[in-house]
């Protein structure tokens, strides 16, 4: 890269996290939920739409997801492998149901005029580059596709994690697990490799699912109880913030504003439905309520996992419904939509 372009590069990014540094602390002094997600989210979009267009961080969401789903990965221990696998049918019910309350998106994007492609890629609950791509591929209109995901995952993470802590009762914290850096100097780079060669093979949201793979299964196999020093989630959630307000500006929020109404309408539908089929189901089957409505979420996976921790929820249950449902997203949304297509 040319000496003039590194310069104008940094000079886009310099600014970014210490903005995002400032938010995270001052939602901390207030006690929001999330602090340094939420604050630094904030304030980036704050500088962004008063014009001052900072950009990501290079490198820097990736590596807030590397340390955050290391740190979740670490959840995973003998005594919740086990439950998981006798809840298998509950977060398998779970994560279908939610898949089918994108129905709602679709019907109310098509009655805005928008082609079946749009309106179903932007329906679609989680997945974000992926379903860019798809609707690529099916000659959709890739800026609103991804527009309705960005919109999504804001309202997702300014509006869960406050609902979920002042509407539940405070829970007391277990006792805090150990920290054994011989296994956390194998597990992080372990992770981070597994990370980029997902990402190399083209696999979906790598710098999530490969350190929680990894964590996960060396937690599972060694009945670990580890967790990351302190400090260190709160980085990633740090970063990961950052890089979620380098999406809005002003343009973003004035493009298309009868779009963005819907969007906005049909994440909210969404959300309130997820809420009421996670309680009926948590009822029926006599599971966690709490953390089947918030692991029926629309995703993101980070955010809603988070929350899960920060309310000393049952991470892995979340963690399990978001990633089969991911899974599903990403290997049903192209071959339902050509069905769609045909019919």
């Amino acid at each position: 890269m040319p000496k003039l372009a590194r310069l104008t590069s940094w000079q886009s990014w310099w600014a970014t996290p210490l903005v995002g540094l400032l938010g995270g602390y001052l939602a901390s002094l207030i006690g929001w939920p999330l602090p340094w997600i939420i604050g630094s989210l904030l304030a980036v979009i704050a500088a962004r739409c008063s014009g001052w267009l900072i950009t990501e961080l290079p490198g820097g969401r990736k590596t807030g997801q590397w340390l955050v789903s290391s740190a979740i990965g670490l959840h995973f221990t003998q005594d919740v492998w086990s439950q998981l696998l006798g809840h298998f049918t509950v977060i398998l019910l779970g994560a279908l149901t939610t898949l089918l309350l994108s129905l709602i998106g679709i019907a109310l994007l098509r009655q805005a005029g928008l082609d079946r492609a749009t309106a179903f890629f932007a329906s679609m609950p989680g997945g974000a580059s992926e379903m860019v791509n798809l609707a690529r591929r099916h000659q959709a209109e890739t800026a609103k596709v991804a527009a309705a995901h960005s919109l999504r995952l804001l309202l997702v993470v300014l509006l869960i994690p406050a609902l979920f802590t002042w509407s539940l009762p405070p829970v007391t914290p277990p006792p805090a697990a150990a920290v054994s850096w011989p296994w956390l100097a194998l597990l992080l780079p372990g992770g981070a490799l597994l990370a980029w060669l997902w990402g190399r093979f083209g696999q979906p949201n790598p710098w999530m699912l490969g350190p929680l793979t990894v964590c996960a299964v060396a937690s599972v196999s060694f009945d670990l109880h580890l967790s990351l020093p302190s400090g260190l989630g709160q980085t990633g959630q740090w970063l990961i913030g950052c890089a979620l307000g380098c999406h809005f500006d002003r343009h973003f929020f004035r493009s298309a504003p009868a779009f963005l109404a819907r969007v906005l309408l049909f994440c909210l539908l969404t959300m309130l439905a997820a809420g009421a089929l996670g309680q009926a189901l948590g009822w029926l089957a006599g599971e966690n309520q709490p953390a089947l409505m918030l692991g029926m979420m629309p995703g993101g996976i980070t955010e809603l996992c988070l929350t899960a921790e920060a309310l000393h929820l049952s991470v892995a249950m979340v963690t399990a419904l978001q990633v089969l449902r991911l899974f599903l997203v990403m290997f049903l949304a192209e071959p339902l939509f050509r069905l769609w297509q045909r019919h």
